[in-house]
């Protein structure tokens, strides 16, 4: 006999089958993270007829809607050799603008100039206070020209900024298929594309076409953690102190470094011999000026291995000289004592 409680499981079932196959099509598909790209200019969205909108430049990628959503905010149209203090100063308050008001942001990307990519990488990774992946990428080779690489650059760039695994390693800068520390990444060369370098720590991490592969973490302070994060009051470059950098070469005498202190400079950043020193004559000139009250820092032309702390100048430790530039800046802006100078360029 078939029974009440038959039917009401014939029907049950009968529910399940026709209901299941269209719930699980109108199932949503799981949303891409989104990605806010800050572009201000550079090879990266150049022509050899002009700049392009990043907008142009995202519509020759496709491939990157398989990663993340995408808003850009076309802030300056610039070529790196063109950046100043008071573009580190707004690209930095636009990053942070961005990452406290907008919580839905997964990440951010700055497209960028290569020749100062790694000063502008290293400021924003002193200032920007979040965890969340803010990512730099640049180019060697102008958009429709023979090999021009920026486009992966920028889809590569995108990727990491979406990748979760970034967050909480400062700034990040993304060529080439590499991801390299803000801190330790410079330019090498003049014109080929592998011209950037992360020196003796290397880089970070690897991005291939199947994974995104971090390989080290860095120790130093950066982002949340830094100690010269500016105050929300300055946003104009003439309130941050100027620090200049001399270098040192065969029979050099002090007149450079003093004409950068009578031109306003606080502090001299040594670009010295590999070993860290200077010629006689430009010891001569930095004491001199170091009694008025002048900061003065040691790193090296060499660009490599750090500079021993028993050095009568404060060591830079293995920074570049454009880095501890930055890093000067900026510790000075937040305290002009030597010692806490000292201190910051031994910890970031």
């Amino acid at each position: 006999m078939y029974t009440r409680r038959q039917a009401l499981a014939g029907a049950t079932a009968l529910a399940f089958a026709v209901l299941a196959p269209s719930a699980v099509a109108a199932a949503p598909a799981p949303q891409r993270p989104l990605v806010k790209i800050v572009a201000t200019g550079g090879t990266i969205a150049n022509t050899p007829n002009g700049r392009l909108a990043v907008d142009t430049v995202l519509a020759q990628i496709p491939q990157i809607a398989e990663h993340a959503r995408i808003e850009v905010v076309d802030l300056i149209r610039v070529g790196s050799s063109s950046i100043t203090v008071q573009n580190w100063l707004d690209i930095s308050a636009a990053v942070n603008r961005i990452l406290a008001t907008e919580p839905d942001v997964a990440g951010i990307v700055v497209t960028h100039g290569s020749n100062t990519s790694e000063e502008t990488a290293y400021f924003l990774s002193l200032n920007v206070n979040s965890t969340k992946p803010v990512v730099i990428t640049a180019a060697q080779r102008q958009q429709t020209t023979l090999g021009e690489e920026g486009t992966r650059n920028l889809y590569d760039a995108i990727r990491v900024a979406a990748d979760p695994n970034a967050a909480g390693k400062g700034v990040l800068l993304v060529v080439n298929e590499k991801i390299h520390p803000a801190r330790d990444v410079t330019k090498r060369i003049s014109v080929r594309v592998e011209t950037w370098d992360s020196g003796d720590t290397g880089a970070l991490g690897l991005v291939d076409g199947d994974k995104i592969t971090f390989y080290h973490q860095p120790l130093y302070k950066h982002t949340t953690r830094s100690d010269v994060r500016l105050a929300p009051n300055i946003t104009r470059a003439d309130q941050l102190p100027r620090v200049d950098i001399v270098y040192a070469y065969a029979d050099a005498d002090g007149a450079l470094a003093d004409a950068a202190v009578k031109a306003g400079a606080k502090a001299l950043v040594v670009a010295g011999f590999p070993t860290g020193a200077g010629t006689p004559a430009q010891y001569q000139m930095l004491n001199r000026l170091k009694d008025q009250g002048v900061i003065v820092i040691m790193s090296n032309r060499g660009g490599l291995g750090r500079i021993n702390t028993e050095n009568p100048y404060i060591s830079a430790d293995n920074l570049t000289p454009q880095k501890a530039r930055v890093l000067a800046m900026l510790a000075l802006a937040k305290d002009p004592r030597p010692q806490f100078v000292a201190q910051v360029l031994g910890t970031h």
